[in-house]
């Protein structure tokens, strides 16, 4: 029996299956006698006490990205609004302190769960896993753990909540599939990434298929599920985990190797990061530059925005820890499908087509010069490359670069020092900037390609939106004609042009831009070493020949069949295990 769903984090899987059933409080409506209300509140305040003592022990073991998902937990658990409207449900409204904390919560959950905004529908996810958390402690039972496995086993739940995935036993857990949907974004598909185990989401009837104990196979590169594999299947599924599990070895021992092509063409990888935090910057020692730094992150999470001596101190450790590489900062690019509870955004029906990236800069300008002049004081301390996101004409260049100014001026005569060497460039992300970078060449010193963006306004298909999947099209042949048109123009001009979205770290998609005349990729530190393995069996004349060859062909699946089957030798990583 072959189950489908949408691969989150690549790998293979071959073993017995560990039905997880989580905590489930039995919560009635129920009613609490008048003196008992004082106890009641004490034992919710209480439960809510061991409830964020368990989230701060659980994030001292995490990497800084995981530890970030349970933000919005601790946001939560402390939040004075619902704690009151709990308290006067016990105390006014005589509600049993149980049935308290499900109302308030599962309220909460509820009008999250309507919300548009994908990443705030999320957050319903967090509301619930907080609700249960403090449910669990009310009822003083213990609440079931993946953290100690008694064998190997992939893990199939109907859900899998933030602090399921937090502790797992990274040793046992050899897969993860749920029943509930869930994008590339979830909080299981970023754990899993980062731990690097396959994982399956949103596999129909899950559920009512799996039996604990049951034997199963697991491709995460299509993202399927194979329940009681036969002999043969068996024999099939082995050896792909093992092709998979030796190709991830051959790509370890390519990290610390240069990325050359076949044929000596020098390709300079940037690292992708979120953070200036040790986990996130560990990627120096086998990156050329800091090809993207989402400052965003910094404003997330958080009931103010990060102070400029905050931002200073972030700065100044990235650009000292890659000096004298580059450093590219990107400005701060909210909106759209990054939201910052700091920030007083606007409520728009299409947030993609609204105000966000450089346009929520120039409706806030203190916002953009806070980070604009923490920035320049930072640059003493490395090669920082400015960059602007979300730029759709010159104008939006040139009253960026009077922004600049105005933050150097006031600097300047706030006695700072800075570099004079800053280098200013943009993302070319929105299609009516790709058509004039000839100009815009001209204008600064270097560009990015934001494929993900640049795809979706291309295709016209927001890429959170499940429905339209189908229309979001990275491989279509009209991408390919416009970030060539771009890479040609900036390679004209003498500028530097590199790649920072998905398409960055996906080798099919990097062969035809490096026949296109781009030797700059940014990807994620996860994929630099297939990345590099990959680029060393490749030569130039070989890309260029896929690039004219994808730029003539009518559809994006016949782009895609085209480049795995010209590159079926390279051993690629979305092919390794097959």
């Amino acid at each position: 029996m072959i189950l489908k769903g949408t691969p989150v984090s690549e790998g293979v899987a071959l073993g017995g299956v560990y039905v997880y059933l989580p905590f489930l409080a039995d919560v009635k409506e129920s009613y609490c006698p008048e003196g008992e209300k004082k106890g009641h509140v004490e034992r919710f305040l209480e439960s809510r006490r061991k409830a964020i003592a368990k989230l701060a022990a659980v994030r001292e073991g995490l990497a800084e990205e995981e530890a970030k998902i349970f933000d919005a937990h601790e946001d939560i658990l402390n939040d004075e609004v619902m704690e009151e409207e709990i308290v006067e449900l016990i105390q006014i409204h005589n509600y049993s302190g149980d049935w308290a904390i499900h109302t308030v919560y599962e309220k909460y959950a509820s009008l999250l769960k309507g919300v548009k905004d994908p990443l705030i529908r999320e957050r319903a996810a967090d509301m619930i896993d907080a609700r249960d958390q403090l449910l669990s402690f009310w009822s003083g039972g213990a609440r079931p753990s993946l953290s100690k496995l008694k064998a190997p086993a992939i893990v199939a739940a109907r859900d899998l909540f933030p602090l399921d995935t937090a502790t797992l036993d990274r040793d046992n857990v050899l897969a993860i599939v749920t029943e509930a949907g869930g994008g590339t974004t979830s909080h299981a598909a970023i754990i899993a990434r980062s731990r690097g185990i396959p994982a399956v989401l949103g596999v129909p009837r899950l559920m009512e298929s799996v039996t604990d104990g049951q034997t199963a196979a697991v491709d995460a590169f299509g993202g399927e599920l194979v329940l009681d594999p036969s002999p043969e299947e068996r024999e099939f599924y082995q050896k792909r985990l093992d092709g998979w599990l030796a190709v991830r070895k051959e790509n370890r021992e390519f990290m610390a190797v240069e990325a050359k092509t076949a044929d000596g063409w020098r390709i300079d990888i940037g690292l992708n990061v979120s953070s200036a935090e040790d986990e996130e910057v560990a990627g120096a020692a086998y990156c050329d530059s800091v090809g993207l730094f989402r400052t965003e992150f910094l404003y997330m999470g958080r009931s103010a925005p990060p102070s400029e001596a905050e931002q200073v101190s972030v700065y100044e450790k990235i650009l000292t820890v890659f000096n004298p590489r580059p450093v590219i900062l990107r400005t701060l690019d909210i909106g759209g499908d990054k939201t910052a509870e700091c920030l007083d955004l606007p409520r728009e029906d299409n947030p993609f087509l609204g105000v966000r990236g450089l346009r929520l800069c120039f409706s806030n300008p203190d916002l953009f010069l806070t980070q604009l002049r923490a920035a320049l004081r930072a640059s003493v301390s490395g090669q920082l490359w400015l960059m602007l996101p979300m730029v759709g004409s010159l104008d939006d260049i040139r009253l960026a670069k009077k922004y600049i100014a105005e933050a150097k001026a006031g600097l300047a005569g706030d006695g700072y020092p800075m570099a004079d060497n800053v280098k200013i460039g943009v993302m070319i992300e929105i299609p009516s900037l790709a058509m004039v970078s000839d100009m815009v060449a001209q204008e600064v010193d270097f560009a990015s390609l934001g494929s993900n963006d640049l795809c979706q306004y291309s295709c016209a298909a927001d890429r959170q939106n499940a429905p339209a999947a189908g229309y979001y099209q990275p491989y279509h042949p009209g991408m390919f004609r416009l970030m060539g048109y771009a890479i040609s123009a900036f390679s004209k001009a003498g500028k530097p042009i590199s790649i920072c979205g998905e398409m960055g770290g996906d080798p099919l998609a990097a062969a035809v831009l490096i026949g296109l005349g781009l030797r700059k990729l940014s990807l994620g530190l996860s994929s630099v070493g297939a990345m590099k393995r990959f680029l060393s069996t490749l030569t130039v004349p070989q890309a260029e020949e896929l690039a004219r060859t994808v730029q003539g062909l009518p559809t994006a699946a016949d782009v895609q069949t085209y480049l795995r089957e010209a590159l079926a030798d390279k051993s690629l990583p979305v092919q390794a295990a097959g």
